[in-house]
């Protein structure tokens, strides 16, 4: 068995452990990155970037579809599921390639393997091919091992007729009548991209509205959408039985979108999206003093520190939210803080969260229903796209924009956007609030026209009864002094 000596060790190269890996080698150290399957983890290979080519494909599909809407005759779009799925390949090992690229560049080692600690800043590494080594590390151990999808017992997965998310990125094959269990984030994102290729999709979510925990009227504004695109979507209804019959699977469900009465129907493919859960199995955190709590998350203070002494936690296995983007920005700060940053720390005023169905969701800060249960006066401004120059030239009038702001200090507290590009224009509201922006500060701020972000402005106008493109709310009191 080899024996290695590093400064640092990473467990898990996705988004969260390859940002350590190369921060720590830009700041001199010796690492190793440590991953039972490939660079980039489930980001790269089988989540972040993988979908969002496919939803890529979609999005360039329905605009074909309706490209007679803006003068252009062309036939419709006809899916190649082989040449769309080779598309989505190259996208990944291009993103893959890079990261080994950039891991070569920082002098950062890598090794496929399980790790497990077997002392604090010790671990073991085996090999797919049975070899077995030792990394100690001379400084740190950072465990970023991610998340993976929930999978329920009462559905037993196949990976072709009862897919999780990891399956539904191989596109395998296309299915007509698909159902989908979870009106999530990434149960939303499959049933655009499917629906996108020919599915007839059904999305079943247990609660009465889809992205649960986002701005209510954002849910509904994309539940409408959905709709309108063909989505088949049923609320506060709930899966009870799932069985694969031959080349069909039966499921049944209840609820308010049956009337409350059973009902069961035939499907070609079921995709469970119920949610993902940390991955720490195989990593005995016991020998390196570790426990997690009760939902299986290893607790960290803002230096991403636990409770021993050397041994850091980034990314998914930390707690909520799970997202690439916090990772990431985890990664880079535990490197530092283990390089002796004394000043680097997570402590975020917001993290945004995006959707990339067609339009986005994307939203950052406090929704209406948080801002009042904090205590805020709330003054909410709305833009809807069909007011916008801009999207009316993109032929994409669905969408809102909606700021919210304590009416007493005029603070921004968050901002939400249904539109194309939302997670481009949410970068607006990360800042905002970063820098503690006032409402005011946005509908002052001169926007480039005609542009999707002047609607930030307009709606910050619009909480000031200065809105050009919409009809101003009567004022409460006269705008005149002595007038009557």
């Amino acid at each position: 068995m080899a024996e290695h000596q590093v400064d640092s060790v990473v467990i898990g190269a996705g988004p969260g452990g390859y940002h350590a890996a190369i921060r720590l080698g830009q700041l001199g150290k010796s690492v190793i990155c440590i991953d039972r399957d490939e660079v980039g983890g489930v980001c790269l290979n089988w989540g972040c970037i993988p979908t969002k080519a496919l939803l890529h494909v979609g999005e360039v599909t329905r605009h074909i579809n309706h490209a007679a809407e803006i003068g252009i005759k062309v036939p419709q779009a006809q899916i190649d599921r082989e040449g769309v799925a080779k598309f989505k390949t190259d996208v990944v090992n291009a993103n893959v390639g890079g990261i080994k690229t950039l891991f070569k560049a920082n002098n950062v080692a890598f090794a496929y393997g399980s790790a497990a600690f077997i002392a604090p800043k010790q671990v073991e590494v085996k090999s797919k091919d049975g070899k077995t080594e030792t990394y100690t590390a001379k400084e740190a151990v950072v465990i970023a091992t991610g998340s993976a999808p929930i999978d329920v017992k009462a559905w037993p997965r196949d990976g072709e007729y009862i897919i999780n998310s990891d399956d539904a990125v191989q596109l395998r094959r296309i299915p007509k009548n698909l159902l989908v269990i979870g009106g999530g984030v990434i149960g939303l994102e499959f049933a655009t991209v499917f629906t996108r290729m020919g599915a007839k999709t059904l999305v079943i979510e247990a609660m009465p509205q889809i992205l649960t925990g986002t701005d209510l009227e954002i849910g509904k504004t994309m539940l409408r959408i959905l709709k309108k695109q063909g989505v088949d979507i049923m609320l506060s209804t709930t899966v009870g039985d799932i069985k694969k019959d031959g080349k069909v699977v039966k499921a049944t469900f209840k609820g308010e979108g049956t009337g409350g009465k059973d009902e069961t129907r035939d499907f070609d493919m079921v995709l469970v999206a119920v949610g993902r859960k940390p991955v720490t199995d195989g990593l005995n955190l016991q020998a390196a003093g570790l426990k997690t709590d009760d939902r299986g998350f290893i607790t960290v203070d803002a230096q991403l520190r636990t409770k021993i002494s050397g041994v850091y936690a980034i990314g998914d296995v930390t707690g909520m939210p799970l997202l690439a983007h916090r990772a990431m920005k985890q990664g880079v700060i535990a490197a530092e803080v283990i390089s002796g940053d004394r000043s680097a720390a997570f402590d975020p005023v917001a993290i945004p969260n995006c959707v990339y169905t067609d339009p986005e969701v994307a939203t950052v800060g406090l929704s209406e229903e948080e801002a009042k249960a904090a205590g805020h006066e709330v003054r909410t401004g709305k833009f809807p796209l069909a007011a916008s120059g801009r999207a009316r030239t993109m032929n994409e009038t669905d969408g809102l924009i909606k700021l919210v702001g304590d009416a007493k200090s005029d603070q921004l507290l968050g901002m939400h956007i249904v539109a194309p590009q939302a997670e481009s224009l949410i970068g607006e509201g990360v800042i905002a609030l970063e820098m503690g922006a006032t409402i005011e500060d946005i509908g002052l701020s001169i926007h480039p026209h005609p542009t999707l972000t002047e609607s930030i402005m307009d709606a910050a106008e619009l909480m000031h009864n200065k809105a050009i493109h919409l009809v101003n709310p009567k004022p409460k009191a006269p705008l005149l002094a002595g007038a009557k």
